[in-house]
């Protein structure tokens, strides 16, 4: 059985940073992709930053420049810095690992706001 775990999220003002982290344990042997999605209130989820194996990071067009992935898929964690917030940015951040299935974490809450 697979899980994730992230931790990281919290409140912080406009203009500030959080560094959110996710761990994986299970039967994932070298994900091929990992990634950070979020949702906000009535909004689909979508695709914030991720690294295929073998390609360089792609990330959201709204969050270039202010948002670094990194990751290391033999020790099964993936990292997401999060600099410049916005108010914008306020969402359930959720990280995922792909090997021949997606796998998903809980979700953590990022707030922006003064």
């Amino acid at each position: 059985q697979v899980q994730l775990v992230e931790s990281g999220g919290g409140l912080v003002q406009p203009g500030g940073s959080l560094r959110l982290s996710c761990s994986a344990s299970g039967s994932i042997d070298s994900a091929t992709i990992m990634g950070w999605a979020r949702q906000a209130p009535g909004k689909q989820r979508e695709m914030v930053a991720q690294i295929i194996t073998g390609h360089n990071p792609n990330y959201a067009d709204h969050v270039k420049g202010r948002f670094t992935i990194s990751g290391d898929a033999a020790k099964k964690t993936v990292y997401l810095q999060m600099n410049n917030l916005k108010p914008e940015d306020t969402a359930v951040y959720y990280c995922y690992f792909q090997d021949s299935a997606p796998y998903w974490g809980q979700g953590t809450q990022v707030t922006v706001s003064s």
